[in-house]
C-alpha cells in the first residue's frame, strides 16, 4: 500500500480508462436518472394531494432516515462479502419496491401514507446498499485514480439530477406520474444487467472477521477515532446533508409558491442543480487538480454553497432561480466530492465498507433532519427564508472550523498522505 500511496493522482477523467468502472458508471447514471424521476415525482404528487410542505419533508425523511439504522449492517456486509454480488441483490430489491410504487399509482390507489411507506422500505434497503456501492467505486480503479472515480461518481449522480427532473417535468406535464414511476422501476433492471459485466480492478481477499457485529464496529469506530481528519470530513458531510441537501427536495415548493410555474418549470429548476454540478466537473477537468489542497477546496466549497443558497432564497423569478440553481449544484458537488474523496483515501480497504457506512449513516440522518426542519420552517416562514437561514448556517460553520483551535480545514490534507492502514484482525481473536 505504501508503495502506491505516493503515486501521482490521475486527471479528472482518468477513471474512465478502466473498462469495468466505465460500465458501472453508465449503469449508475441510468439508475440515478430513474431515481431522480421518482425523487421529483413523489414530492410533486404529494404536494398536489396535500398542499403541505411538511408532507414533502416527511417523504424525504422516510427515504433517507432508515439508512441511519441500516448503514452499519450494510458496512459490515460490504467488508465481509463480495460487494458486487451484494449490490446485485440490493439493486434487485430496490427495483421491486419501485415496481410496487408504479403499481400503486397506476391502479389509482393514491394514498399518501402508502406512498411514504414504500419510500421507507426503499430507504431501509438503500441503507444496506449504499456502503457497498461507495466501496465498490474504490475497487474498480487503482489508488491513483480514486479521486477521479469518486468525483465522477458524484458527477453521474448530479448529471442524473439534471436529466431525471427534466424528463420528469415533461412526463408529468404530458403523460402523467404513472409513466415517471414506471421508468424509475425500469432503470433498476438496467443497473442489475450492468453489474453482471463489472469486475474489480484487483481481487479482494475476504478476511474472516471474528467477534460478531458489535466487535467489528468497535474496531471500525476505534480506527476512525484515531484520525481527527476523518472525523472532521464525516462531520462536514453531515453539515452538507443537513443544510445543503434540502434544496434538492424543496424545488417543488419553490416552483409552486415562489415562481408560480408548472411541472416543466419545476423540472427545469431542479435540473439546474444537476447542470451546475456538470459544469463544475467540466471546470475541474480543465484545471486538472490545480484547485489546491483538500482543506482549501472543502472550505471554499462550503462557503460557496452557503452564498449560493442565500442567493437562491432572494431571487424573485424562475430565470434567476435557475441561475442560482446552477451555482448551488456546482458548489454542492465541489463540497461533497472533496469530502467523500478524502474519506475514501484515508480509509483502509478491509474497513472501507464500515467507514463509508458511517459516512452514509450520518449523511442520511442529517438529510432526514434537514428536510424535516426546512419543511417546518417553509410552512411557517416561507421556503425562501428557510433557504437563506440554511445558507447562513453553512457559512457560519465553515468560519467556526477555520477559527476554533485544534480544528481547521488543513486537517483534511492528511488524505494526501499514506492511508492509515492497520493489520487485518486475527479471525481467532
Amino acid at each position: 500500500m505504501s508503495a502506491v500511496a505516493g503515486a501521482p493522482r490521475g486527471g479528472a477523467l482518468s477513471a474512465f480508462r478502466h473498462r469495468s468502472y466505465s460500465i458501472f458508471w453508465v449503469g449508475a447514471l441510468i439508475s440515478s436518472t430513474g431515481t431522480w424521476l421518482g425523487n421529483l415525482t413523489v414530492p410533486y404528487v404529494l404536494y398536489q394531494m396535500t398542499g403541505s410542505a411538511v408532507w414533502v419533508g416527511v417523504a424525504a425523511a422516510a427515504q433517507f432516515g432508515p439508512a441511519f439504522v441500516l448503514s452499519p449492517l450494510g458496512g459490515s456486509l460490504a467488508d465481509n462479502r463480495d460487494r458486487r454480488m451484494l449490490l446485485l441483490w440490493t439493486q434487485a430489491g430496490l427495483g421491486v419496491i419501485t415496481l410496487l410504487m408504479w403499481l400503486q399509482w397506476a391502479s389509482g390507489f393514491h394514498v399518501p401514507v402508502v406512498l411514504v411507506g414504500l419510500l421507507t422500505l426503499f430507504g431501509i434497503l438503500n441503507g444496506i446498499n449504499n456502503p457497498a456501492w461507495q466501496s465498490l467505486v474504490n475497487d474498480l480503479v487503482p489508488r491513483e485514480d480514486v479521486v477521479s472515480a469518486v468525483t465522477l461518481n458524484s458527477l453521474q449522480f448530479n448529471l442524473a439530477r439534471a436529466l431525471g427532473p427534466a424528463i420528469a417535468g415533461v412526463l408529468l406535464a404530458t403523460l402523467g406520474a404513472t409513466w415517471a414511476f414506471f421508468f424509475n422501476a425500469l432503470s433498476f433492471v438496467i443497473v442489475v444487467v450492468t453489474l453482471l459485466f463489472v469486475r474489480p480492478h484487483i481481487s479482494r481477499i475476504l478476511v474472516p472477521v471474528g467477534g460478531g457485529f458489535a466487535s467489528q464496529w468497535r474496531d471500525a469506530i476505534a480506527y476512525m477515532a484515531r484520525s481527527r481528519a476523518m472525523l472532521l470530513a464525516i462531520a462536514l458531510c453531515c453539515v452538507v446533508g443537513l443544510l445543503g441537501n434540502p434544496i434538492f427536495t424543496f424545488t417543488v415548493v419553490f416552483a409552486e409558491t415562489v415562481f408560480e410555474t408548472g411541472p416543466v418549470g419545476m423540472g427545469m429548476l431542479t435540473a439546474s442543480l444537476g447542470i451546475g454540478a456538470v459544469l463544475f466537473a467540466i471546470f475541474q477537468s480543465v484545471i486538472r487538480g490545480r484547485g489546491g489542497s483538500f482543506g482549501r477546496r472543502a472550505a471554499t466549497a462550503l462557503v460557496a454553497l452557503g452564498v449560493a443558497l442565500i442567493i437562491m432564497g432572494l431571487v424573485p423569478t424562475l430565470g434567476w432561480g435557475i441561475a442560482a440553481g446552477l451555482a448551488v449544484g456546482a458548489a454542492f458537488l465541489a463540497a461533497f466530492a472533496t469530502l467523500n474523496s478524502a474519506i475514501q483515501l484515508m480509509a483502509a480497504d478491509h474497513l472501507r465498507g464500515r467507514v463509508m457506512a458511517a459516512r452514509h449513516m450520518v449523511f442520511s440522518a442529517s438529510i432526514a433532519v434537514g428536510v424535516l426542519v426546512s419543511g417546518v420552517l417553509a410552512e411557517e416562514w416561507g421556503v425562501q427564508l428557510a433557504t437563506i437561514i440554511f445558507g447562513a448556517g453553512l457559512i457560519a460553520i465553515a468560519a467556526i472550523v477555520m477559527l476554533v483551535p485544534g480544528l481547521g480545514f488543513r486537517l483534511l490534507d492528511e488524505a494526501d498522505a499514506d492511508p492509515r492502514d492497520v493489520p487485518p484482525l486475527d479471525p481467532e481473536t
